[in-house]
């Protein structure tokens, strides 16, 4: 039997036989069969998503496949003697893992501080008498108190209960109290959130008390089990996938670069030694070593500059995901509602606004001196009327006929200046409507006529269905008596109806702004609540959502698989949820190729939150959502949204373009040193030389993370695909090919450098650093480069700077320690040439494939 079936049979039974199933009796457990129990259960606490520790976290960057494959190269260079590459390796592993590290404990110590514990003590009842004890030690089977204000402190079946009102929204979504009683739940009764005699951990008492039976505790609870599902590793994002696609892809080109650059050089020259390091030099030029640090500083970026609008990122690469992200699920209740009760409209009987609706029932809640729901907080609001109303110098209150369950009303007498007696009933509308006589209409009071009667519950009924929670409200007029006075239940008679008080969980008021400029940014918006579908569509109408297609969690119940694929496509609003089924909706939207965001601030979202690409919960979340989420608002405005779609539109902008520079780069060296290699009595290039050049070239790319990203690149989300940057690379790589022949040529027949491999070598060495330098600017835009975009001033000086100090080089001191020779004057004016048709031919190229391709 599953927990959630020992719910439904324990909720089913009478209170004898649930505490004979439990072994317990109404006097509770002694404490050595609490301490037995305990032994067996264990301590009643939540499972936690593990907070890796500092070792794990750094053990873990070092896994990372490019930074393994540099380890590897500067060993093999370590144990060739060749120091000068040893220390250039291990100089881009060691800034690489320990940026990334720095800043992924930053960002977790930060989100560690945003936790706190649900509850700390409970009342409990042990050798018949209560005592207070920490919540971990409470066992299955223990008797409990609970009283308003009170947190539940484990899956329970009540007792024994006195008007005992329960906040779950955390758990349904749905902001309004619900009743729970001792009474036995219905033969039929299957959803665990619907038994009326069991109050689940993570729900609070709002009003009333009661005595409960224990029956889940910890991660067997209902909360327990969802806290369990966030505990397990997370699943790779689109993010986390793309990257490792594109490693992979790179050391495939190594695999096959490296071993033939090595045969090749080693059977034509017949020098093995001077082939292998030269091998092993372009297999550091061809690995993109540069990929972890500038994934890792855009991203830490990104992370500054959303730290600066009051947003926590706790997991770095959800950033990304974030501008990735086409559809966003949202939670409706505190996401796209305030959470809170608000009194929407005070009507007179025709439907009209009524300010003396609003006086009566404002003098009702003042004067009601019992605990005060929601629906009474939400009147008293309005603060402006208790000077307007004068409420202590004209009103004195005489009596209260207190609310009950049964009745569903409650009264109060107020007298006013003149003596006169005033009852003020409000509840329930057919309780309050059964008991008025007459009514009040335009200020004239009438007799109640049956067809009359009718259309006003019609107009209860349609605020209703427009999602309100309506209550009436009715008085009656009487003589002043003596202070004395006693007022009863049969006093509610005879009474005359008044108006309608309608409430609303009304949504924020940056929701329906947030939401079209989402639209804006092709982001499907879809809500998934566990409300019903009558208040949902109301809202959704109410922020500018068309409710086109909905679906209820009782259909995704029937579906396959196969099936809600299918239907999520089509569906924007799903309602009376369950997070089963929130969790398959995510699942369904991602295996049609979607990039998905949920934001949801209740313990039912916490499994979506894990679940999607990207998980976002609001400042007003509860514990375990924070926990399961990647970014956390800590502004109650939605249009912080749209600022982190774009700035993981932006970051992904940087990352991409440092992906086809590197790719196209290593995609061109590999025809360049391959044929260089074969038709060349003398290495193309020493290895240090490679590695000067590989190391100015890398610097000139740590900048990139200050660069601009053009406006109409961020208007609709970027996703990884490993076949568009193949096509780039096919398309844009061949082109430096080209120029490096060209340059061969010119070196080998203008300069004569067949019995000259110096000059040959240095030639080469300033056209590839130049023309790798150069392409940055041509490929970091789908403009025109210089003229409709340009670079950011740090890439612009840092490409000026690398290409100065390659020139310098080849005349400065170090010239004969790295094998370099004066280039003859000639040599600049063909490079110049060179340079500009580089970038005309490279921008003729980019334009044609993005009118083919797109982007």
């Amino acid at each position: 039997m599953t927990d959630t079936d020992e719910l439904v049979s324990v909720a089913r039974e009478n209170s004898e036989a649930a505490l004979k199933r439990l072994g317990s009796s109404p006097h509770g457990l002694s404490k050595a069969e609490a301490e037995s129990r305990w032994k067996q259960f264990g301590p009643n606490e939540i499972a936690r998503e593990k907070r890796r520790s500092g070792f794990v976290r750094l053990i873990s960057n070092i896994r990372n496949p490019l930074v393994l494959l540099l380890v590897a190269l500067g060993t093999l260079s370590f144990l060739t003697g060749d120091m000068r590459a040893t220390v250039v390796i291990f100089v881009m592993v060691i800034l690489g893992v320990v940026l990334r590290f720095v800043q992924e404990t930053r960002a977790d110590n930060a989100a560690e501080q945003l936790r706190a514990m649900v509850s700390s003590t409970a009342t409990v009842v042990r050798d018949n008498a209560d005592k207070e004890i920490p919540l971990r030690m409470l066992v299955p089977g223990d008797i409990v108190r609970l009283g308003a204000g009170d947190m539940v402190p484990a899956d329970v079946r009540v007792l024994s209960a006195k008007d005992l009102f329960l906040n779950q929204a955390a758990l349904t979504g749905e902001a309004l109290p619900v009743e729970k009683t001792a009474a036995d739940a219905a033969a039929d009764a299957q959803n665990p959130l619907e038994l009326p005699d069991i109050c689940f951990l993570g729900s609070n008492v709002e009003s009333g008390a009661a005595t409960a039976l224990v029956v889940r505790t910890g991660a067997r609870t209902y909360f327990g089990s969802l806290a369990a599902s966030i505990s397990s590793e997370r699943e790779l994002t689109s993010f986390d996938k793309g990257i490792n696609k594109f490693t992979w892809l790179m050391i495939r080109f190594i695999a096959v670069m490296v071993p033939a650059v090595f045969l090749i050089n080693g059977l034509s020259k017949h020098d093995w030694l001077e082939a292998f390091l030269f091998a092993m030099a372009v297999a550091v030029g061809l690995t993109p070593e540069m990929l972890p640090m500038i994934v890792t500083v855009n991203l830490s970026k990104g992370a500054l500059a959303m730290a600066r609008k009051k947003v926590i990122v706790k997991r770095l690469n959800a950033i990304q995901n974030f501008g990735a992200m086409d559809v966003l699920c949202t939670d409706k209740t505190g996401t796209l509602t305030q959470g809170r009760i608000v009194l929407e409209k005070h009507l007179d009987v025709h439907g009209d606004p009524s300010e003396k609706v609003l006086h009566y029932g404002y003098l009702n809640s003042y004067h009601h001196t019992g605990l005060k729901n929601l629906l009474d907080e939400a009147i008293l609001d309005h603060e402006e009327l208790e000077e307007r109303l004068k409420m202590k110098e004209q009103y004195r209150k005489i009596d209260e006929i207190p609310f009950d369950f049964v009745r569903r009303r409650m009264s109060v007498v107020v007298e006013d200046e003149t003596g006169l007696n005033t009852l003020i009933c409000k509840g329930a509308v057919d309780e309050v409507m059964s008991l008025c006589t007459h009514v009040e209409v335009k200020g004239e009071v009438i007799e109640v006529l049956p067809e009359h009667d009718a259309k006003r519950r019609q107009l209860a009924d349609q605020l209703n269905g427009e999602g309100y929670r309506v209550i009436a409200l009715a008085y009656k007029r009487m003589p002043g008596g003596s202070d004395e006075a006693v007022y009863s239940v049969k006093d509610e008679c005879n009474l005359v109806l008044l108006g309608f008080l309608a409430f609303l969980d009304p949504p924020k008021s940056t929701a329906t702004e947030a939401l079209k400029r989402l639209h804006a940014l092709h982001v499907d918006v879809k809500v998934l609540t566990g409300d019903n579908e009558i208040i949902t569509a109301f809202i959704c109408k109410e922020v500018g959502m068309p409710v086109e297609h909905l679906l209820l969690g009782s259909q995704i119940e029937t579906m396959s698989d196969a099936e809600l694929v299918v239907a999520v496509a089509a569906t924007s609003v799903f309602a009376r949820l369950v997070p089963a089924h929130k969790e398959r909706i995510i699942h369904a939207l991602q295996s049609g190729g979607h990039v998905l965001g949920f934001m949801g601030d209740g313990i039912n979202d916490a499994p979506a939150l894990k679940a999607a690409d990207v998980g976002i919960s609001v400042d007003s979340a509860v514990d375990i959502a924070k926990e399961s989420s990647d970014i956390i608002l800590l502004e109650n405005s939605l249009l912080v949204l749209e600022q982190g779609v774009l700035e993981g539109r932006r970051v992904f902008g940087n990352i991409v373009k440092y992906i086809k520079m590197a790719a196209s780069s290593n995609f061109g060296n590999m025809f360049s040193v391959v044929g260089a290699s074969a038709f060349l009595p003398f290495l193309p290039m020493l290895p240090i030389q490679v590695l000067t050049n590989n190391l100015l070239y890398d610097f000139s790319q740590t900048t990139i993370p200050t660069d601009q990203v053009d406006t109409d690149w961020l208007t609709k989300p970027r996703q990884w695909t490993i076949g568009k940057i193949m096509r780039f690379i096919l398309f844009i790589g061949p082109i430096s090919s080209i120029f490096d022949y060209l340059t061969f040529f010119m070196m080998l027949y203008i300069f004569d450098c067949w019995h000259n491999p110096a000059l040959f070598r240095t030639g080469w060495f300033v056209e590839s650093l130049f023309t790798q330098t150069l392409i940055i600017h041509v490929i970091r835009t789908n403009r025109i480069p210089f003229f409709e975009s340009r670079a950011s001033w740090p890439l612009i000086f840092t490409s000026i700077i690398i290409v100065a100090v390659g020139a310098w080089l080849t005349v400065s001191p170090l010239a004969n320690t790295l094998g370099f020779v004066k280039l003859p004057p000639l040599y600049w004016g063909l490079l110049a040439i060179m340079l500009v048709s580089y970038a005309i031919l490279t921008q003729v190229v980019k334009s044609q494939f993005i009118r083919k391709f797109g982007d």
